[in-house]
């Protein structure tokens, strides 16, 4: 192998093949994220009737997993500090199969409660290791796409679950029939995850350590090795670079994210600030309860699974339109148009619904008001897709420089966390007051997103992870 000390390799100066072969197997974990969250949105209304829940205690169960999010997040990126971000798969991977047989084999609420927390642990280390990986061994001109890969694993996983519910559901003739085992068919959907979980563990152990962390922990020569897989020129000079931006010898500490002054860098907050919107906007409030909203609208159990199902593949599309473009035009403007988009149709589900008649503690929509409400909704998860699901995943992968990524990631994933936990416990309760209350919330926040993009969020395409602020 070549190098020479060429500092900015043209697209002939990479294999893009290996790189999207490293991105493509760090994304499984983004895969697993997926449908760990996901797979809940078939089994709530068997499980709630077989544990006999409340709707308070519905909420929590549901959301439970996103408290091991926030605890898993926030300490992936320490964690992977010191061992390393494929050891941090692999336990991931370790996590996410204990959480698909506790949760299928769960005798109540308080185990399945503990089992999901389990799998949010898994959930959380993926999302701080998946994106930071991805960074980390993608060169600046297409790292854009490579990190959009993390949002379209996801986004896979979150279809294969919602199909995986559907096929298992139509399979048993419903949710809370017996389908094979003795066990019924909501169980079979928490044991489909096992496949999932033992082949990203595999595919793990197979990848090699990210460049940056070999130096960081002094072992050059593997740094080397590994970037001379990925580039065909300038593998002297990257590494000069990663030197450069890499204190030796030496774990981030919370000092690192501090401005002389006091408190957190602005960079920091603006990462916190990017993921507490991406969760405010109510996105996954699509993805754990439609299955229960559009039944509670009039839907029959298969049609509300099969439209979860169509959601998720509308989801799937724009997310290629997001990897497309990221690299293109930029993050910045398609954070601002996704905004914009989400505002507008999240503001049409709140209209359709304060004009709905409320029918045995439910909304009941006319045929039209059903459709249009259907058409928003599909045109809310297409902005949100296409823009804040991809790129807030790509901006927290590259957006800290190298000193601090590993410690301001976890800190930003685990806001994330702790966003999504309150936006999905609260969401029942938003509910009983209304859906008109709840989607007029979630405009406001998409507002206040365009608002925020506009002043404080700065472009990172093209700069090179070395030269991040």
């Amino acid at each position: 192998m070549t190098t020479t000390d060429t500092p900015n390799p043209t697209s002939s100066g990479f294999d893009t093949v290996r790189v999207i072969h490293l991105a493509a197997v760090a994304a499984i974990g983004g895969f697993l994220f997926g449908f760990d969250t996901a797979v809940i949105n078939g089994t709530v209304t068997a499980m709630q009737s077989q544990f006999g829940m409340s709707g308070t205690l519905t909420g929590f169960v549901v959301s439970s997993a996103l408290l091991g999010c926030m605890v898993g997040a926030y300490v992936a990126g320490r964690i992977a500090d010191r061992i390393g971000r494929v050891r941090v798969m692999l336990l991931a991977a370790a996590m996410f199969t204990l959480s698909a047989i506790g949760s299928g084999l769960a005798f109540g609420p308080v185990d399945m409660i503990v089992w999901r927390v389990v799998g949010g642990l898994g959930v959380g280390a993926a999302s701080v290791i998946a994106p930071a990986y991805i960074a980390e061994v993608s060169p600046a001109q297409i790292r854009g796409r490579m990190g959009s890969l993390q949002q379209l694993a996801i986004v896979l996983g979150i279809f294969v679950a919602l199909l995986s519910d559907f096929a298992i559901a139509g399979a048993a003739g419903g949710s809370e029939e017996v389908l094979g085992l003795g066990l019924e068919a909501w169980r079979w959907m928490f044991l489909a995850e096992v496949v999932a979980a033992l082949t990203y563990g595999v595919l793990a152990a197979t990848i090699p350590e990210s460049p940056r962390y070999l130096v960081r922990i002094g072992q050059e020569g593997r740094a080397r090795t590994v970037l001379g897989t990925i580039l065909r020129s300038g593998v002297d000079s990257r590494i000069r670079e990663i030197k450069r931006t890499i204190k030796q010898e030496s774990r981030t500490t919370f000092a690192d994210l501090k401005k002389p002054g006091g408190g957190l860098l602005p960079i920091v907050w603006i990462g916190i600030a990017l993921s507490v919107f991406q969760q405010f906007v109510g996105i996954n409030v699509i993805f754990y309860y439609s299955s229960m909203l559009w039944q509670s609208v009039g839907f029959t159990e298969e049609d509300a699974l099969l439209q979860t199902v169509i959601t998720s593949v509308t989801n799937i599309v724009v997310t290629l339109i997001a990897i497309a473009l990221v690299d293109k035009i930029g993050r910045r403007l398609l954070l601002l148009i996704g905004s914009a988009g989400m505002t507008v149709c999240l503001g049409v589900m709140a209209i359709v619904f304060s004009q709905a008649r409320i029918v045995d503690g439910a909304p009941d929509l006319t045929d039209s008001a059903g459709l249009t409400a259907l058409i928003a909704a599909n045109g809310f998860v297409v902005f949100f897709g296409a823009t804040w699901g991809p790129v807030v995943w790509v901006l927290l992968g590259e957006m800290f420089n190298n000193t601090i990524r590993g410690l301001a990631l976890g800190i930003a994933a685990a806001a994330q966390w702790l966003a999504n936990f309150a936006i999905s416990t609260s969401f029942p309760n938003m509910a009983e007051i209304g859906l008109w209350f709840a989607y007029g919330f979630y405009t406001l926040c998409a507002f206040l997103s365009l608002l925020f993009v506009l002043k404080f969020v700065p472009e990172t395409k093209g700069v090179e992870l070395e030269d991040m602020a």
